[in-house]
């Protein structure tokens, strides 16, 4: 028979464990039938495992009032009894189980009781396993627990710790997530959660879970001293964006910069801080490139910083390096209509600079304002005007030369056909015009009317396009 002070002790030493029994006697229950005394066994084992002992109790009354035959619910309340103290009280639902059991229920007693043992020996591995940091076999061990236990809050935070020793987070935030649901109170695994996230880079939940901890204890030292970082940080990075979005590039990239300062040492924070410092400096090409190439020698397959530098590349006429980058990118992102675009764009950039570039034949770059394009066309025109040239062979070249000045200025002076220019067309070519209504060049000195800015007479060269 199974003595009093045998049971009792087992469920004394685990009492978490002592949920497999009515486990295997209720497995596959109904929980519908309201006023059961199956359904209450179920709930009862759930606030048991949850830790609401009190509405525990209340359930376990109520099976043992439903099935007085029932030892399983004896057995319950007992437990909870043991759970809250009170020893004394548990006595009578233990006698229960020994007195007068059928040869059945014996068997079936003495059986779990041999289950709850197998359960209670690979606590002890599990234990003894985590203690010698042998995180994978502890880790195997508590699935076997948890399998059995899915209630158990403390096999689950042990796992958690081993997957994050383990680095895999996602299993470890999974865990807690379970833990904090099923035990009341549970501000460690709030704190563990929210320090999870922060450390891979994630702000925004880890300022959410840290908030859950102080819900429950606004006073907690651990949560409150991380809730200021955490805050802190969230802060400058949503400045940092609506910088971003306002376009004023220079006073986001001065702000992520901060968040560096403020959060050295995580290495997911610095990573995006130089991603989005990266795209902000995306206007100017020379800067943007170092930083994004950083960021690609942690993270080479990040696609939003492949796509800045390849646009900073093509600031730089840097076409070639350009169409790596969207090639790259696209591996990762099949999809991305914003990849296909700027690889077409990028290939035909390179295209056009295999032939004629206005902004070369200016020497201006191709962030250039109208202002400096029309003073670096007037002191072009001046220096390559044929009228300074006497020798037939230099003055040919001078002709071609000015012409291709006058074309340029047109074109980078006109807004459609600029944006067309850099869009890969070349609106003075008639073979990229195809299909597109075409500009024809009409000298590009309409504000001279008809006069040499750089000599005392009426201007007369002729240009001929046959």
């Amino acid at each position: 028979m199974v003595s009093i002070d045998h049971v009792a002790h087992r469920i004394l030493a685990y009492i978490p464990y002592v949920l497999v029994l009515i486990d295997m006697r209720y497995e596959g229950v109904t929980c519908g039938r309201d006023g059961s005394v199956d359904n209450h066994m179920e709930m009862g084992k759930k606030l048991l495992a949850a830790g609401q002992l009190a509405d525990a109790l209340s359930h376990f009354h109520a099976a043992v009032d439903g099935d007085p035959k029932n030892y399983m619910a004896y057995y319950g309340r007992a437990t909870v009894y043991l759970a809250m103290g009170k020893s004394k009280s548990a006595l009578p639902d233990l006698s229960k189980l020994k007195s007068n059991p059928s040869d059945k229920e014996e068997r079936e007693a003495q059986s779990q009781l041999t289950k709850s043992d197998e359960i209670q020996r690979l606590v002890a591995e599990a234990r003894s396993s985590f203690k010698s940091k042998d995180y994978v076999r502890a880790a195997a061990q508590l699935d076997t627990i948890i399998e059995t236990c899915i209630w158990d809050v403390t096999s689950r935070e042990m796992r958690a710790e081993c997957f994050v020793q383990l680095g895999e987070m996602g299993k470890a935030i999974s865990d807690l997530k379970a833990a904090s649901k099923l035990k009341n109170d549970n501000t460690p695994a709030f704190y563990k959660l929210s320090t999870i996230y922060y450390n891979l880079g994630d702000h925004e939940m880890s300022l959410n879970e840290v908030r859950e901890c102080l819900k429950l204890d606004p006073d907690h030292k651990q949560c409150y001293s991380h809730y200021k970082q955490v805050k802190k940080l969230n802060k400058q990075i949503q400045s940092a964006e609506e910088l971003i979005q306002e376009q004023r590039y220079e006073d986001a990239v001065s702000k992520y910069e901060a968040v560096m300062k403020t959060e050295p040492n995580v290495h997911h924070f610095t990573l995006l801080a130089k991603e989005r410092i990266c795209h902000a400096l995306s206007q100017q090409a020379s800067r943007a490139i170092s930083v994004c190439s950083e960021v690609l020698q942690s993270n080479p397959e990040n696609v939003n910083v492949l796509k800045d530098r390849a646009e900073a590349y093509i600031q730089e006429e840097q076409y070639e390096e350009a169409i790596k980058d969207y090639e790259t990118a696209a591996k990762h992102s099949e999809n991305d209509r914003q990849i296909k675009e700027g690889l077409e764009r990028a290939q035909r950039l390179l295209k056009q600079s295999q032939k004629k570039d206005y902004y070369k034949i200016l020497g201006v770059k191709r962030t250039a304002q109208k202002k400096e394009i029309i003073k670096a066309y007037r002191k072009l025109a001046q220096q390559w005007h044929p009228d300074n040239f006497q020798d037939p062979e230099e003055k040919k070249k001078a002709e071609k030369k000015f012409i291709d000045i006058a074309q340029a200025k047109e074109v980078l002076t006109d807004p459609e056909m600029r944006t067309k220019f850099d869009q890969g067309e070349d609106p003075m070519d008639p073979e990229s015009q195809q299909g597109h209504h075409h500009h024809h060049f009409h000298g590009g000195f309409h504000g001279f009317n008809g006069f040499n800015p750089f000599g005392s007479g009426p201007f007369n060269f002729k240009f001929n396009f046959n």
